[in-house]
């Protein structure tokens, strides 16, 4: 029986012992040598709702003990059985306990009834449970103490099997003779959420939060007191300065902002599985009810992308951890390449035992290149006994593989010029015949075409490009490499001449080729357009109502990601979520990370922030979308956010289906609003769209989710591909298809940026979706990064270049809806605004150089005042890194990398992107950086070899600007201050600090242009000299040295 308050446990624990009694409430107690019972509870009566009890109220229940042997009801013996029902559930250990009652004796012991009832209930000696809901959230375990009772020859008699939720339970136990009951019926099992979230620590937030707030004050009274205090003598140096720190400060308030939130995830995979792979009613045979997923790679050059490289991506996703039935995989080629053609083709190949190897022996990662390359013990966790023989025979497979993939144009070279020759004689033979049996005097003329292995022409891009087969200029291509696979496993068997598959499923998922019609005159918008392509073509082939975007670099580290990234979309408001954005990591970087490639601050720090608001920025790579989404309709539930702040939450109203008549529209309506119309003419894609959303809806298994779909929905079979279907996925990825539609414009990848990836995930957040930063203990995805300086620097300026065009576009932060969040919108700021900072940081890494050669200071003196500022902005400052650190997880070598690599990108590659990004709004003149000269590395055995190579570009003439003139300027100024009548210390310590502050983050620059053992190219020489020159010849033109013994004479 169970009591639901803390009085009535106290008067029926004063009552006699009687049959009307019920057992007293729980102690936790120990018998001592003597015999005397001694307590070991803290509380009688603990009350621990306000401290566990969740939604869900897991624990509170009350549980009812059965009584055993050490266990024993007090109050007098009977033989009679109750005579009315019982107040306890129908007993499952019945069997038992007679057996086990024979063996101790022939003691009985009634329980006894409510006093107010009037009836005396009772039984033999049985166990008995029951679990009741507490009505005041508590969690209290009845019973009564008895005689010595010896616990461990009970549990040897009864081999440790008495108890539910005991260490041991035998698969086949049951409860009763009769009953067909097992253990997983007294197994509470609620709902169960897929995600949750792990706020940091408030130790570690309240701090920061106080200390950005602290500094804040701190730079307003700092510029406040700068202001005021001008530097009389240099007025030019003062203004420029104060100039630049207020920009500094605004740009640190823009950064600092959006980080005020930040938050960790964790997903549930077992959860996922109970959920959508376990049997039950509505799927009997376990057949996985997850949504489908289509992976999208995309590569333009096989020359800059190799094509080993790329197959290696297309193999770990082939072999990811995920229903085969449910995952397809593309890859689009903006060449029309056909070495991309046919190495992808060898890779599928191979993938029908890579991929079974995989599931066979559970292989991570599952690029075979990183896999064959690990450093660690491949043994280890591997119990099968046939694993080495077997990884043995797939690593000489892959070896011959390789071989294959790298020897691909050497072979398509020779077969076209075999099939040019027979064409050729064939021509030839065929003008004799027409002639006379001479040739023609202008001879025979036959392209120089590119064939296939069946000895058709292949339809894109030819070694020799023509008309129809060039790089701008070829038809469309789309080839199914991989079938729709069965929907139930397919086992192997032992093949001698492979290996031994026998109880492993060696089906692989649908793999399709995809090139887009190109033809000149028609805008191709670059990626974006190959992506939306690709969108199209998926559709109509598979339909997955989600789509991974990766780079053919970036391979699948972790088989689990799509897993991982699935617990957010099918979870309690999941249907909101636009896409899943997974960190970026990189192999094959410096150790010392010399340029900031891992660039941790950013995804540990600032998209982890971001994740506290409206969800990361999509960054190209990595990302999970919901191609709903994609589509460009609007979330089923959003918020608006007016007022300054945008401290007015309230709920967004549904927007309808608007008419083409544009007049009828209310003037506020934001153009991200409306809903798309104009998705093409295929009725077939047009179809697909309502199917994809339903598809990709959570299931409705909880009366707290909201659009679900019933469980079982998804469970049909693929049907398979038919000609009709391949021929209308041709049709779609025509040139001319997105013509008078909105394609680019409000659906899909979005044009007009060369960073489409940004703005794609703004136009998401602005129309009130939300996004998820999903950080894995294993890293989902790993890639490749530049090395080098040059590439490195180039990297950048394409990124930076992308924001200027969003700063001074429509997709400004300013003009957003009120679907997005203040924050939000502030980090969106931020990053169309950052590279303007580089004119401000340009100017301020020369200001110690002025100062030093003019003999002036940024202020007056070195006063107390100015030391105090300064010392309380740099103690803040590293406190908010230390914090930053410790909530973000990043190294303070990797902040100071950071840091360095700031400087050296502001002042170069983000220098360049303003200045011609202004070209381009102002003059509509368009300046592309590019090589012009470059220095082999010459050690080819050292995987870091490329770190050494010096490619100059004119990316680095101002950062050489700015390290030489600090030098020399730190020259002058000590000799100035030296050879002076009255020295000036003061001064020249200031300047000297900041000079030497600028070349630290100059570091790693220096480090780049002096290349292995300091060889630096000749390029360098010449600049520093003409830069030497320069500012020698402007120092004498604004300070010319006066004659020092003609004044001392003219004193005399």
């Amino acid at each position: 029986m169970a009591t639901s308050s803390r009085s009535k446990d106290k008067s029926l624990s004063s009552q006699s012992s009687s049959t009307s009694r019920p057992p007293q409430a729980v102690k936790y107690t120990r018998r001592t040598p003597s015999g005397r019972i001694m307590s070991l509870s803290r509380d009688d009566d603990l009350d621990m709702s306000n401290e566990f009890s969740g939604q869900n109220d897991y624990i509170n229940y009350t549980v009812m003990m059965p009584p055993t042997p050490d266990n024993q009801p007090a109050g007098p013996s009977s033989d009679n059985k109750p005579d009315g029902p019982s107040s306890y559930t129908t007993s499952r250990f019945g069997s038992e306990s007679q057996r086990m009652s024979r063996r101790i004796g022939e003691e009985e012991d009634n329980y006894g009834s409510n006093g107010d009832s009037g009836g005396n209930y009772g039984s033999k000696l049985e166990r008995r449970m029951s679990i009741m809901r507490s009505s005041n959230n508590k969690s209290m375990l009845l019973r009564s103490q008895t005689q010595d009772f010896d616990h461990n020859r009970w549990l040897f008699e009864t081999k440790g099997t008495y108890g539910v939720g005991n260490a041991y339970w035998s698969e086949g136990d049951s409860y009763g003779s009769d009953t067909g009951l097992s253990m997983s019926d007294f197994m509470d099992k609620p709902w169960k959420p897929l995600t949750r979230k792990i706020k940091v620590p408030a130790a570690i937030l309240s701090p920061y939060r106080v200390l950005v707030a602290i500094r804040m004050v701190v730079l307003a009274f700092f510029l406040a007191w700068r202001v005021q205090n001008p530097n009389r003598e240099a007025m030019w140096l003062w203004g420029i300065s104060i100039v630049c720190e207020i920009w500094f400060a605004f740009s640190w308030l823009l950064d600092m902002l959006p980080k005020l939130n930040p938050i960790n995830r964790a997903t549930d995979l077992a959860a996922l599985r109970d959920k959508f792979e376990k049997p039950s009613p509505s799927n009997p045979t376990g057949r996985s009810d997850l949504p489908g997923v289509d992976v999208f790679v995309s590569t333009a050059d096989p020359e800059k992308e190799p094509p080993l490289v790329t197959a290696n991506t297309i193999l770990s996703i082939l072999a990811v951890d995920y229903p085969v039935e449910k995952i397809s995989g593309y890859i689009s080629d903006d060449g029309g390449s056909i070495l991309t053609f046919e190495a992808m083709a060898e890779a599928i190949r191979f993938a029908e035992v890579w991929v079974p190897f995989c599931r066979k022996h559970n292989i991570e990662p599952r690029n075979p290149d990183s896999y064959f390359n690990l450093k660690t013990d491949p043994t280890k966790n591997k119990k099968r006994p046939d694993f080495v023989k077997d990884r043995r025979w797939i690593k000489r497979e892959y070896d011959e593989f390789k071989v294959r993939i790298n020897g691909l144009p050497e072979v398509i070279r020779r077969r076209s010029e075999s099939y040019n020759k027979k064409e050729e004689r064939k021509e030839k033979t065929l003008a004799r015949e027409k002639n006379s049996g001479a040739l023609p005097p202008e001879g025979v003329n036959v392209p120089k075409a590119t064939w296939m292995a069946d000895g058709t022409h292949w339809p894109g891009t030819w070694i020799n490009p023509t008309a129809d087969h060039a790089k701008g200029d070829h038809a469309g291509i789309l080839q199914i490499m991989s079938k729709v696979p069965e929907s139930d496993p397919v086992m192997g068997h032992l093949d001698e001449k492979k290996l031994d598959f026998t109880g492993v499923d060696i089906r692989i998922p649908m793999f399709a080729y995809v090139s887009r019609e190109k033809r000149p005159g028609y805008d191709h918008n670059k990626k974006a357009g190959a992506m939306n392509a690709m969108v199209r073509a998926s559709a109509i082939l598979s339909n997955g109502p989600f789509i991974l975007n990766l780079d053919c670099d970036h391979y699948i580290y972790n088989s689990l990601a799509i897993r991982e990234g699935m617990c957010f979309m099918m979870d309690r408001g999941g249907d909101r979520i636009c896409y899943i954005q997974f960190p970026q990591r990189f192999e094959g970087i410096d150790p010392s990370d010399r340029y900031a490639n891992h660039n941790t601050v950013f995804f540990d720090g600032s998209m982890r922030a971001l994740d506290g608001l409206q969800g990361p920025v999509y960054v190209g790579t990595g990302c999970m979308f919901r191609r709903y989404a994609l589509y460009g309709f609007l979330p089923p539930r959003a918020n608006e956010y007016s007022g300054m702040f945008g401290q007015v939450k309230a709920k967004a109203p549904h927007i309808r289906s608007q008419s083409d008549d544009s007049e009828t529209q209310p003037l506020t309506d934001h153009p991200d609003l409306n809903l798309p119309k104009k998705f093409g003419n295929s009725a077939m894609f047009n179809e697909s769209i309502a199917i994809a959303e339903y598809q990709g809806r959570p299931l409705a298994d909880h009366a707290s989710i909201k659009n679900g779909r019933p469980p079982g929905a998804l469970l049909m079979p693929r049907p398979p591909l038919d000609a009709p279907t391949v021929a209308e996925a041709v049709a779609v990825i025509s040139c001319w298809y997105e013509d008078k539609t909105e394609w680019g414009e409000k659906i899909g990848w979005i044009y007009g940026s060369v960073t489409e990836d940004v703005v794609t995930g703004y136009r998401m957040h602005n129309r009130g979706w939300r996004s998820v930063y999903c950080v894995t203990k294993r890293d989902a995805f790993r890639g490749t990064a530049p090395i080098n300086l040059t590439d490195r620097l180039h990297q950048v300026l394409r990124w930076a270049t992308g924001s200027v065009e969003i700063f001074f576009s429509k997709n400004n932060a300013f003009l957003a809806s009120r679907r997005i969040k203040f924050r939000q919108r502030i980090a969106y700021l931020n990053v169309g605004i950052y590279p303007f900072t580089s004119f401000f940081l340009v100017a301020y890494c020369f200001l110690p150089a002025l100062s030093l050669m003019s003999g002036h200071f940024i202020v007056s003196s070195l006063n107390v005042a100015f030391l105090s500022y300064l010392l309380l902005i740099t103690i803040t400052l590293t406190l908010l890194s230390l914090l930053e650190v410790k909530w973000s997880g990043i190294g303070l070598e990797e902040w100071w990398r950071n840091e360095q690599f700031w400087v050296i990108g502001g002042t170069s590659a983000h220098f360049a992107a303003v200045l011609q990004g202004l070209l381009k709004v102002i003059a509509g003149i368009e300046i592309s950086f590019t090589l012009t000269s470059k220095s082999a590395g010459e050690d080819e055995d050292d995987i870091f070899a490329d770190l050494y190579v010096v490619k100059w570009t004119s990316l680095f003439v101002m950062p050489l600007t700015i390290i030489v003139t600090n030098m020399i300027a730190l020259v002058i100024g000590v000799s100035r201050t030296i050879y002076s009548v009255i020295p000036q210390w003061g001064k020249l310590i200031g300047g000297s600090f900041f000079s030497f502050w600028v070349l630290a983050h100059m570091y790693p620059f220096i480090k780049g242009l002096l290349g292995r053992r300091g060889r630096v190219p000749t390029i360098v020489y010449v600049w520093a000299g003409l830069i030497s020159i320069t500012v020698s010849l402007l120092l004498v033109a604004i300070d010319p040295p006066t004659d020092n013994s003609n004044s001392i004479s003219d004193s005399s």
